[in-house]
């Protein structure tokens, strides 16, 4: 079976607290390796393109000023299972029901701000991907 791609979020209340270094163990550890990486401070128009799909739902302001509040790395993370490898890791969007030893239960401050994002599924990860990647910046 071929590695599968997925793309990492570190959103800003992780970077914040100096976070990156232990989730990115994390998700060495749990045998996903990093092919593409980059620091950045979403613009506005960068974070409601990309959570376009959440145009209608009553969060997106508030997840569009979070994204925009401080820098984020983004990351392509690469092998077996890769999607739901680091679905696992990361755990349930709400911290609260999170599994212990996940991401967002350890580090997450609240539903909004849960330190981290992941892609759901094959199609969603290639295009986020391709959103943030040109393929001249992902190694092999």
């Amino acid at each position: 079976m071929a590695p599968e791609r997925t793309l990492s979020i570190i959103k800003p209340d992780a970077t914040r607290r100096n976070l990156t270094g232990e989730i990115l163990s994390r998700f060495e550890k749990a045998g996903l390796r990093v092919v593409a990486q980059k620091r950045l401070l979403l613009s506005r128009p960068q974070a409601e393109a990309f959570y376009a799909v959440h145009r209608q739902r009553p969060f997106f302001a508030g997840l569009v000023n979070f994204m925009t509040s401080g820098p984020v790395v983004i990351q392509v993370l690469e092998g077996e299972g890769a999607i739901s490898k680091n679905r696992e890791v990361m755990g349930a969007t709400d911290p609260q029901k999170a599994a212990p030893g996940t991401i967002r239960r350890d580090f997450a401050e609240n539903i909004e701000a849960n330190s981290v994002h992941g892609s759901d599924g094959p199609d969603t990860a290639a295009e986020e991907i391709r959103f943030f990647f040109s393929t001249m910046e992902i190694t092999g």
